[in-house]
């Protein structure tokens, strides 16, 4: 629950009801681009003095805490700020969902997952993290269907405003609320700290481990992904003629699909080689970005759309689900876990930097279809390093 219900703000309302999103907040899509840009500037900075944190201090009590910060930006979006203002607020969120609660995150859900069910754990925490999204989503979607007029073009901006200002609210409440379970009910041993009192020795350890590079790449191609998949909703809207409330059930549909995909593979990845399952997962994200970005799918061709979307969809989220699990098994030690993470996510969460202006100015520039084919173009790009680094870590680990 709190895995996800952090980044429902910065992340996931903006990816589920996008064109409505860019309305009430009058962005573009390259404005809101930058808006996660600097999300990623501060987050990167973050990841790697936050990572050294989680290997000193308990998880729950930088989880709780990192949750009320980013429930009280919550409370300031539901005021529309300007775009100026926007970029601050994504700033914060930066700060919040990171330094204080990434690595701690990772490192439960590794403590939890012992040493025979690291596959089950990151799969329950990946699939567990979607079906927090689509409630969020699903809640968002009843909000809009309840209060929007039998006829939405009846709606000017004040009023769609007023509609989306209760679904920022009624999402940082339950943030809230979450990070109240966290604070009471998320208690770890105390004897998963290192004995080391220098956090620069633990940086230094992580950073001779091979397992330690090639997780960078895997993530940063994994995560490329997974940015995108924010464009399936705006797909649906702009080339497939779908209106925004329709739009954002395609998005919601997909944060289940992502809940489905993460527990199964989560489950199988303990039971067979997770290498092998990694590498088809960047193998299915390669085929659905090569199929979008040849441009083919366009109306009436919707059953076409919803399996190309399905088989994309399933890469990003098999190797979301996969990634942190093969931690154990490229020998990274367990007391290490928060450092190795900020370490890894220097490299592997660049693309809330880059894919957010790159994407938008592709759109806004090349309208239509054109600006798809290049997204989808890039993708293929990345999963094929995915593909190649993740071979890679199978042969190092095999030997």
């Amino acid at each position: 629950m709190a895995g996800e219900s952090i980044f429902v703000l910065p992340f996931v309302l903006a990816r589920v009801f996008r064109p409505i999103f860019l309305d009430v907040f009058d962005l573009s899509n390259e404005e809101l681009g930058y808006c996660f840009s600097v999300y990623g500037i501060v987050a990167l900075i973050s990841y790697f003095l936050g990572g050294g944190l989680a290997d000193k201090y308990q998880p729950r009590h930088l989880m709780s805490f990192a949750m009320l910060l980013t429930a009280c930006g919550g409370i300031y979006m539901s005021t529309f700020p300007s775009y100026e203002m926007m970029l601050v607020l994504f700033g914060f969120w930066g700060f919040t969902t990171i330094f204080l609660f990434w690595s701690p995150l990772i490192k439960a859900t590794r403590v939890w997952g012992a040493n025979k069910s690291q596959g089950k754990a990151f799969g329950m925490l990946d699939g567990g993290r979607g079906l927090v999204a689509a409630g969020f989503g699903f809640m968002g979607v009843y909000l809009l269907s309840t209060l929007y007029p039998v006829n939405p073009e009846l709606l000017n901006i004040e009023n769609k405003q007023e509609i989306f200002r209760q679904v920022i609210l009624y999402s940082s409440l339950l943030i809230i609320l979450i990070s109240i379970f966290v604070l009471t009910g998320l208690k770890l041993p105390k004897d998963i700290q290192p004995t080391e009192r220098n956090p620069v020795l633990y940086y230094l350890a992580c950073l001779k481990l091979p397992s330690v590079w090639l997780l960078m790449f895997i993530i940063l191609s994994a995560y490329v992904g997974y940015k995108i998949t924010d464009y399936f909703a705006q797909y649906a809207n702009e080339i497939m003629n779908y209106d925004e409330l329709l739009s954002g059930k395609i998005g919601t549909y997909l944060l289940l699909l992502r809940a489905v995909v993460a527990v199964m593979i989560g489950f199988i990845a303990d039971r067979f080689n997770p290498f092998y399952l990694l590498l088809g997962g960047f193998g299915c994200l390669l085929l659905g970005a090569l199929i979008f970005s040849f441009g083919g799918i366009r109306p009436p061709e919707y059953l076409f759309f919803i399996l190309s979307v399905l088989i994309t969809g399933i890469g990003v989220y098999a190797t979301r689900a996969l990634y942190y699990a093969v931690m154990k098994k490229g020998k990274i030690p367990l007391v290490y876990t928060g450092t190795a993470v900020g370490i890894v996510s220097i490299v592997g969460y660049t693309p809330d930097i880059f894919v957010g202006p790159l994407t938008g100015n592709m759109l806004d520039n090349h309208p239509g279809m054109q600006g798809y084919q290049m997204i989808f173009g890039t993708l293929a790009l990345f999963a094929l390093v995915g593909l190649i680094s993740s071979y890679v870590f199978m042969k190092i680990n095999k030997r």
